[in-house]
Parts: structure tokens; C-alpha cells; sequence
């Protein structure tokens, strides 16, 4: 018997009931379809799709047509978990109308259940907007990748008392307001610890420690896709990278002796 369609009400279950909520990235359909073949309580689209497999230097050249190219792949290979949208830098920033028309996009082309902004108050009137709309909303605060340029590069946030107390309030403010859960990427354990006791929706940690109310990574770096160095932060789960360049120099070595094709790969 198929499992469930995880819905948002989930996500708060899990909190209440001190369950841990589990997040990886997909880009594609058969991605999508390995990770809620597993069980996997949420499938991110996120914009690392710039960096993971379209050659971009940052998330910030990513464009809404980018996103809703992959979005809809994933969504082809998702039936039970819940899916989120990771919306674009300049998608939501310039005014609500803009961000409400984006994250509807992400809704009814895309096929998502929700959609991911980054930003805290300074972005809390185009959350608001989404919201009103209809549409559900993952929060991210700490280390916000879009704004790389202003945080002069991809360092840990929080450590010292006044950004702290910031990423705290904007926690707070996001809670508040109808987010029904939040990233927190690259702050210290004990702050995310005192985030997720503090406000009543859940925390989904990327390095962030343990304390938070579940987790979130990029599937290509736990399954070691490229040789690419990783952050402190991923688990190395399996070396992907290693078995793709030995088929592919197997093959070519097979072809350059006339191996193959052989009498079993022949009509």
C-alpha cells in the first residue's frame, strides 16, 4: 500500500512528537523518484541547481526558468514527499506582486506544496504576501547563499552576540508570521538549539548541528557526485564520482579494443 502524501500539517507533527524531518535536494525526475522511493519526508528544488549541475559560480545567476525547468522534472518523480520550490534571487525581491507571482508559478506550473525565500525581516512583507495568497512558506536565516556578495562570502553566521540576536528576532518574526518552518544554514549549534526551543514551528538544519528539528543536504554531495571539496558540515556517504569515471574509461578502453560492442550487445 503506497504511503501518504506528506502534507504541511506533517511537518508540525513531527515537532510536537519529537520526530526529526529529513530534506534532500533533487534536480531531475530520477532523482526525485530515488528519494520518495526511500522515504525521504521532503524534496527541496533548491537554486544550488546553479552550482551542482549548471556551472554557475554562485545561486545569484539562477533564474526563475531555470527553477521551473527542474521543478517540474522533480515533480514528475515525487508522489509522497512533500515538494518545495527554492525561489530565485530578484524572483521575489523587488515588490510582493513580483514575489506572489513567482511563488504561484512555483504553485501551478511547477507543482510544488510550497516555496523557499531567503531573508528575515527585511523580507518579511513579500512572505507575508505569499502567504496571503495561499501558498506555504520554508523560511531560511543564517547564511543566506543569495546574498553571498553582502555577507562577503560563505562563512558561518551568528557567532558573534549581535548577529546572533538578530538571526534570533528573525526566527521570531518568521514563526509569527505563518512560515511553517525555517532553514537555518551555517550558524552555531547552540544558537540553533536556542531557535528551535524558543519558537513553536520546526528548524531544518544545514549546518547547524543536532538540535534542530530535522535536515536538510544536497543529494549530490552526500552521495560524493563531484570532486568538488565539500562544506565541513555534508556527510560523505558514498563516492558516486569514482564509479562514473571508471564506466566511462571502461568503456572507452572497451571501444578502442573492439570489446565492445561484443556479441551480447548486438543484434
Amino acid at each position: 500500500m503506497d504511503q501518504e502524501k506528506i502534507t504541511v500539517l506533517d511537518f508540525q507533527k513531527k515537532k510536537d512528537n519529537n520526530q526529526k524531518i529529513t530534506m534532500l535536494t533533487a534536480y531531475d525526475c530520477p532523482m526525485a523518484e530515488q528519494l520518495d522511493a526511500s522515504g525521504i519526508d521532503s524534496i527541496l528544488v533548491g537554486d544550488s541547481v546553479g552550482m551542482v549541475l549548471l556551472g554557475y559560480q554562485s545561486t545569484v545567476s539562477v533564474t526563475m526558468e531555470d527553477m521551473l525547468h527542474h521543478i517540474k522534472a522533480v515533480k514528475r518523480g515525487t508522489k509522497r514527499a512533500f515538494l518545495i520550490g527554492d525561489m530565485p534571487f530578484m524572483s521575489y525581491q523587488i515588490s510582493d506582486e513580483d514575489a506572489v507571482r513567482n511563488a504561484g508559478r512555483f504553485v501551478k506550473e511547477g507543482g510544488c506544496d510550497a516555496v523557499k525565500l531567503e531573508g528575515g525581516q527585511e523580507v518579511l512583507p513579500r512572505i507575508k504576501a505569499i502567504i496571503n495568497s495561499g501558498i506555504p512558506v520554508l523560511g531560511h536565516i543564517g547564511l543566506t547563499p543569495q546574498s553571498v556578495n553582502k555577507l562577503g562570502g560563505y562563512r558561518v553566521q551568528g557567532k558573534d552576540p549581535e548577529s546572533a540576536k538578530k538571526i534570533l528576532k528573525d526566527a521570531e518574526v518568521l514563526s509569527d508570521i505563518g512560515c511553517f518552518a525555517i532553514i537555518l544554514e551555517c550558524v552555531p549549534s547552540s544558537l540553533a538549539a536556542k531557535i528551535t526551543k524558543k519558537i513553536k514551528i520546526p528548524t531544518i538544519g544545514i549546518g547547524a548541528g543536532s538540535f534542530c528539528d530535522g535536515q536538510v543536504l544536497v543529494t549530490h554531495d552526500i552521495i560524493g557526485y563531484s570532486d568538488k571539496s565539500i562544506p565541513k558540515f555534508v556527510k560523505k556517504y558514498s563516492d558516486v564520482s569514482k564509479l562514473i569515471k571508471n564506466s566511462i574509461n571502461n568503456f572507452k578502453e572497451d571501444v578502442l579494443s573492439g570489446r565492445f560492442p561484443g556479441e551480447d550487445n548486438s543484434y
